[in-house]
């Protein structure tokens, strides 16, 4: 049996990929996470076979869960459920580790066979996006691969990103993360510059642009 935590912030969602997948008889969901930080805690707790993890959430979104639970010393895997048909995101996951990326619209017929493929290890792509991901993967480059934008940052320079996305100040940033709001605005300064960008709405584009934040869908 195949033991699959969800994540996603839309109670619906959740209850409407529990509904799929109770249907499959060898795939059960051990556990329910509103958040990024909510997964972390479950896989520990419960030590899934497979997180079917949402790419936008609420302060830590997908990506950064992801990451923290493909770091862990547990035979996990995680599949990446989103609206973005962006081959770069795509890609910049399946390097990191991700076994699946599928998009909502089409969950209802593949994401028991992308739960199914990652459990075994196996890459699951939506048809969709999978020609144009491995036509970039397997493109000859010439040189040094440049370093990419999300591995310029920190997670928590990646935290107080996405916060400044969702519309928090820096106070409200500082309360949420428990820092000091000096420590918010060195964070902000540091995102500038490894971004190269002055203002916040170019900062906001090109963080959209380079998969690095993900606004509610």
């Amino acid at each position: 049996m195949i033991r699959v935590i969800i994540a996603d912030d839309h109670h619906l969602v959740r209850r409407g990929v529990r509904a799929l997948l109770d249907k499959a008889t060898d795939i059960e969901v051990v556990g329910e996470a509103s958040t990024g930080q909510e997964a972390i805690e479950l896989v520990r707790e419960l030590e899934p076979h497979v997180v079917v993890m949402d790419i936008s959430m609420p302060r830590m979104d997908g990506t950064q869960a992801s990451e923290q639970i493909l770091a862990m010393d547990l035979p996990v895997e995680v599949v990446i459920l989103s609206m973005h048909s962006d081959s770069i995101v795509a890609q910049q996951l399946l390097r990191e580790g991700v076994k699946g990326y599928l998009l909502k619209n089409s969950i209802a017929d593949e994401l028991p066979l992308a739960i199914r493929s990652a459990s075994k290890g196996q890459v699951y792509l939506s048809p969709a996006i999978s020609d144009s991901v491995l036509n970039t993967l397997m493109m000859p480059q010439q040189g040094e691969i440049p370093e990419s934008p999300a591995e310029l940052l920190t997670p928590r320079e990646r935290e107080v990103l996405q916060l400044i996305a969702e519309g928090h100040t820096n106070n409200a940033i500082a309360e949420i993360l428990t820092i000091s709001v000096k420590t918010v605005e060195k964070h902000r300064a540091s995102l500038m510059s490894k971004l190269d960008v002055h203002d916040l709405p170019t900062l906001m584009r090109r963080s959209i642009k380079h998969g690095l934040i993900f606004l509610d869908e």
